[in-house]
């Protein structure tokens, strides 16, 4: 590793110069009068330290220019400034100190973007937040060892790149790593692919099929959305985790193993055990070591990080020239939610790239979704009930909320059309209008009541008015279905238009029980 000195504070960069050489870390240090461009250009720095000057114009594009290439950069300020810290780290400055600060304190912090950066290059996973220090910490204590892992994180966080870090600083490295994508393999294949079978075992096993089991034998498997095989075929995981050993399919040959197994699940594996979904025993045995990838609204500081590699990279891959991103604009990508997490990002700063204007990319550049903050993610779609109201604030905010809702798939058109046939033909009031034949979303305003006018509302009512959270809304369009299926959860499960599993789960985090909504 090598880090370049400016030494335009003299007294902290060369204190801070003698212990680097004092530790073997490869030094230069540039005065003020020397080509700083040039210097760099030369000696190819993995850390930059600048000792003042933080607001010169030349000095932040030449720190730009690194940034993008992958140096990391420390500056020191000759004031406290909180709003020059937080905006030279959206720039991409790595840490900003205020001076006066020991040499020993400095050396510390530089130890440490080092140490980071030998691990992201080792691991491939980027980022500066406390949160990705603790990932990178735990695959480096967990790494040497064979326990089993459980990776937790939402779709898109990057789960399959933690386990390939864990493999590749394991002792295990020059073995197969095996991917296996549980939810992806149907019911009645995924024993067969997970520890093979013989020929003739079953209709079309033609000839034997080694299982990945075996083929990642002395190496590591990962199983990704493990919460997803089936409980008949979690007994065999837990039997082969326990005795090192696996039978093929039709065959009756126990073959020893040796595979160190990483899991990954979007959603905790303790749930599915509460819920009965899956197996306490194969929980316990799997979740030796664990592993919590946090989402990428949690981690924003990161964000710039990310960017950057992402541009390098497709702007190689498609051969484009990109001039970059403008604070302002980076300022807009942090403060966005990014549901789809790291994969989200990725795609966007590929469409970026793709698509650039030929200058720096300005707030105006960013789409639409994004500058938005994720509302124009709803599209306009169709809904039974006649809505009433006029144009204005509360229209375009209770606009939102139903587009909401209908994202989460709890349409009540939908909810009509199975009741009215479930009930052999019982009415089925639906605001003022018995007909299927909903009318375009609009702007409203005031409470959307979905019940007969100047009647007893039936039980499938659902009434929405302004100000109601998106709980809320869930909530009610739950319980609605419960009370039409008499508490049948599976028929609810329909109904809603999603699984069973996720029912189960929004029941216990509403604290609703079925029984008591169908008494009500």
């Amino acid at each position: 590793m090598k880090v370049l000195i400016t030494l335009t504070d003299v007294e902290p960069a060369v204190r801070l110069n003698a212990l680097l050489e004092a530790n073997t870390i490869q030094t230069a240090v540039v005065s003020p009068l020397d080509d700083l461009r040039g210097e760099i250009k030369r000696f190819k720095p993995d850390l930059i330290v600048l000792t003042g000057n933080l607001g010169d114009p030349m000095n932040l594009q030449i720190v730009r220019d690194q940034l993008w290439s992958g140096t990391s950069v420390i500056g020191l300020a000759d004031v406290e400034d909180p709003e020059l810290r937080a905006r030279l780290r959206t720039l991409g400055f790595t840490d900003v100190f205020t001076k006066p600060i020991s040499a020993d304190e400095l050396y510390l912090a530089v130890r440490r973007v080092l140490d980071r950066k030998r691990l992201t290059e080792a691991t491939g996973l980027i980022g500066q937040s406390d949160a990705i220090n603790e990932v990178l910490l735990k695959i480096e204590q967990i790494a040497p060892v064979s326990s089993t892992v459980i990776i937790e994180g939402e779709s898109g966080t990057g789960k399959e790149l933690v386990a390939q870090a864990i493999h590749k600083l394991s002792p295990r490295r020059g073995k197969p790593f095996i991917a296996v994508n549980a939810g992806a393999l149907p019911e009645t294949l995924i024993e067969s692919e997970l520890f093979g079978h013989e020929k003739g075992s079953f209709t079309g096993a033609a000839e034997r099929r080694i299982g990945r089991f075996e083929l990642a034998d002395e190496g590591t498997l990962f199983l990704d959305e493990i919460g997803e095989i089936p409980p008949s075929t979690q007994v065999k995981l837990l039997r082969v985790l326990e005795e090192r050993k696996l039978t093929r399919v039709g065959g009756t040959t126990s073959i020893p193993i040796n595979v160190r197994v990483v899991a990954a699940t979007n959603r905790p594996l303790r749930e599915g055990v509460e819920e009965g979904l899956f197996r306490a025993d194969l929980y316990y045995r799997l979740n030796v070591l664990g592993i919590y990838l946090p989402p990428l609204r949690e981690r924003p500081q990161d964000i710039p990080l990310l960017v950057r590699r992402f541009i390098s990279e497709f702007a190689a891959q498609h051969d484009r020239q990109f001039k970059g991103i403008s604070a302002d604009a980076m300022q807009m990508l942090m403060s966005y939610p990014w549901p789809g997490n790291v994969r989200e990002l990725r795609n966007l700063i590929e469409s970026m790239v793709v698509l650039a204007p030929g200058r720096e990319i300005g707030p105006e550049d960013i789409p639409r979704s994004i500058r938005e903050g994720g509302s124009a993610r709803f599209l306009p779609v169709h809904v039974g009930p006649v809505i009433r109201g006029a144009v204005g604030t509360e229209g375009r905010e209770l606009e939102f909320l139903v587009r909401s809702m209908l994202e989460l798939r709890l349409q009540v058109e939908e909810l009509r059309r199975r009741l009215d046939a479930e009930r052999n033909g019982q009415e089925v009031w639906l605001g003022n209008s018995r007909e299927v034949h909903p009318p375009a979303l609009a702007p409203v305003s005031g409470a959307i009541a979905i019940e007969a006018p100047n009647q007893p509302a039936p039980p499938t009512t659902v009434t929405l008015a302004p100000g109601m959270t998106m709980a809320q809304i869930e909530r009610a369009a739950i319980e609605g279905a419960l009370r039409e299926t008499r508490g049948n959860r599976r028929k609810a499960a329909e109904i809603l238009d999603i699984g069973e599993r996720t029912l189960y789960r929004k029941l216990r985090d509403y604290g609703i029980a079925p029984e008591a909504v169908v008494d009500a």
